[in-house]
């Protein structure tokens, strides 16, 4: 009769060292490797902290404060091999579950219209008005708008939809920026060849914000010619006339020229805008989006800079903006432009 087999001798499970880096780190290297400081990080990790906590207790479990730590690398660096390689404990499948989890729960909309807010009232309109105006002397401006296209891996379904002008795959954002660089509006979810103009058109700011009348009158968002002018959204003159309609020009561009310095600050903040993100589905890619928007303006609100490192050179954004066809210009939009220019643009500040 044969010997039974020996048992197996089951090795302890080793688990790799975790630096506790709100301690171990001030808060410029925090800041220059998470975006936050350790006030910050402990101010957004408090902001989600129930979903977060481990419901089992297990003594190698990640606290809520690491998995904020985690995800605020990959935000920064667009790497998420960088989030495993920094001693900070998590194995690359951990750091992938924690990211998703870690998402989910910033990106709800509870968190998200804590801190992006549109302005409505009296009050809150009268004060970006005032704010715009100091630019360039433009009355009238609660926010300046864009699009910008984020590149993203080719998508398993409806892959064609997500090819913009330019031949990569994109989500096409639309984004509002106060004088003051603080986001107000965003729309991330549509693939990259959607025009500006359908977003804006389908957008909640169009049907409910301004469409209902819920903004008091004499408010106005900047646009570029890619987007439809309206009695709410001032755009360029093509081929403006000498006089009010150049005056009008020269005041825009500088005054919308906000947004585009403001995308450019928000990429540089969170890297990985900056590349392509390589994660699936595309929805998840529009929480990446979403979640740097609320962080930048979180960081806007605390008077935290952006790493000098990564702030040398100032962003341009590529645009892909087509000009609007000739029926989505509708002409009151057109003439209220016209007598816009004619009443304050008629002296040259």
């Amino acid at each position: 009769m044969a010997a039974p087999a020996p048992l197996r001798q089951h090795r302890p499970r080793r688990f790799r060292e975790r630096k506790d880096v709100l301690h171990d780190l001030d808060d410029g290297e925090l800041i220059k490797r998470y975006r936050l400081d350790r006030a910050g990080i402990i101010f957004v990790t408090d902001l989600v902290r129930g979903p977060l906590t481990n419901p089992t207790g297990r003594n190698q479990a990640l606290t809520p404060e690491m998995k904020i730590i985690v995800l605020l690398r990959y935000l920064a660096t667009g790497k998420m091999q960088l989030c495993s390689m920094d001693d900070l404990g998590p194995s690359q499948q951990t750091v992938s579950r924690v990211i998703t989890e870690t998402l989910m729960a910033l990106s709800s909309n509870a968190i998200l219209t804590q801190f992006i807010t549109f302005p409505i009232t009296p009050h809150e309109t009268q004060r970006k008005i005032v704010d715009f105006q100091q630019i360039a002397g433009f009355p009238g401006v609660i926010g300046a708008i864009d699009g910008t296209h984020v590149r993203i891996s080719a998508p398993s379904e409806f892959e064609e939809e997500y090819v913009n002008r330019k031949g990569y795959h994109s989500i096409n954002v639309q984004v509002i920026f106060d004088a003051k660089y603080k986001i107000t509006d965003i729309v991330a979810k549509w693939p990259g060849s959607v025009h500006d103009a359908r977003i804006l058109n389908e957008s909640s700011l169009n049907r409910v914000v301004f469409g209902r009348g819920m903004v008091p009158d004499g408010c106005h968002l900047l646009g570029d010619s890619g987007y439809p002018s309206k009695k709410w959204l001032l755009t360029p003159y093509l081929r403006p006339q000498p006089g009010p309609q150049s005056n009008y020009n020269r005041a825009h561009k500088i005054t919308r020229s906000v947004v585009e310095r403001g995308i450019g600050q928000l990429k540089r903040r969170f890297h990985v805008l900056h590349g392509e993100i390589r994660v699936q589905p595309p929805s998840k890619v529009c929480q990446i989006i979403k979640v740097c928007a609320m962080l930048h303006n979180i960081c806007k609100d605390r008077n935290i800079y952006i790493p000098a490192a990564e702030d040398d050179e100032e962003e341009v954004d590529d645009p892909l903006h087509l000009q609007p066809p000739a029926a989505q210009r509708p002409r009151e939009g057109l003439l209220y432009r016209d007598e816009f220019a004619d009443l304050h643009f008629r002296n040259d500040n």
